[in-house]
Formats: C-alpha cells, structure tokens, sequence
C-alpha cells in the first residue's frame, strides 16, 4: 500500500454528532426566543393598558364614574392611543370601585396572530395572558 496517500475530512459519526448537539441547541433556543418575541409584542398592549388605567382614575376623579370604553377616554380628552395600536389591539374596559380590569385582545393585523389576551387586574395590579 505505499504510493496511497490518506485525505483528511470528517467521518459520518463526526458529523451526526455535530448535527445532534445543533439541534440540542435549536430544541432549547427556538422557545426562549418564540417568549421573547411574545413578550415584546404584549409590550405595547400592557404600555396603552397603563394608560388607560390611569386616564381611568384622572376621568373618575372629573366625572364620578367610570368610563365604559376607550372612545368615552378619548373624547373627554383624557387619552390618545395611536391608530397603529388600535390597528393591532381592541380594549375592553370592566372597571368598579372595587378595581375591575382592563383586557387587550388582539386583531389580525397583530404579528403573534388574532384573539391573544392581555388581562390586567387594577385589585392586584397583575397581568395574566399572552407574553406574561
């Protein structure tokens, strides 16, 4: 066997091996990063709930009620939320003395898909649903 020389590359083992640990990667990255963008797109929904919320407290105070939606917030002049927003989210006002909730579902124009819930509890101050 002289005169033959051996080409160095990778053995088929090698290559399953390095295959195997990629998709051990991809099976814990790929949930981490799918939370995270969800998490980001509930972002804007729980920012125009706070909004909401305390345009809530600043219309209580003027009226002595609660509103009923947000166009009620809007032309009493207490609140403004973008077109790109209401585009994405619908809000729903359930509010009480007691503390009630504010709830964002979200529309077909919204990137993680329609009817995700954003719930957020004015008694306990908690949000629950999609991106929490």
């Amino acid at each position: 066997m002289t005169g033959m020389t051996r080409t160095r590359g990778f053995t088929l083992i090698e290559l399953m091996i390095t295959l195997a640990v990629a998709a051990i990667l991809a099976a814990i990255a790929v949930p981490t990063y799918l939370r995270y963008v969800e998490s980001a797109r509930a972002t804007e929904a729980k920012s125009v709930i706070g909004n909401i919320d305390n345009a809530a407290k600043m219309y209580y105070q003027t009226y002595g009620e609660w509103p009923t939606d947000v166009e009620e917030l809007e032309n009493s002049g207490q609140l403004e939320v973008d077109r790109s927003t209401k585009r994405k989210w619908v809000f729903e006002l359930q509010l009480s003395d007691q503390g009630g909730r504010i709830i964002a579902t979200s529309t077909g124009d919204m990137g993680g898909g329609e009817g995700r819930v954003v719930e957020f509890d004015r008694e306990s101050g908690d949000y629950r649903g999609y991106g929490t």
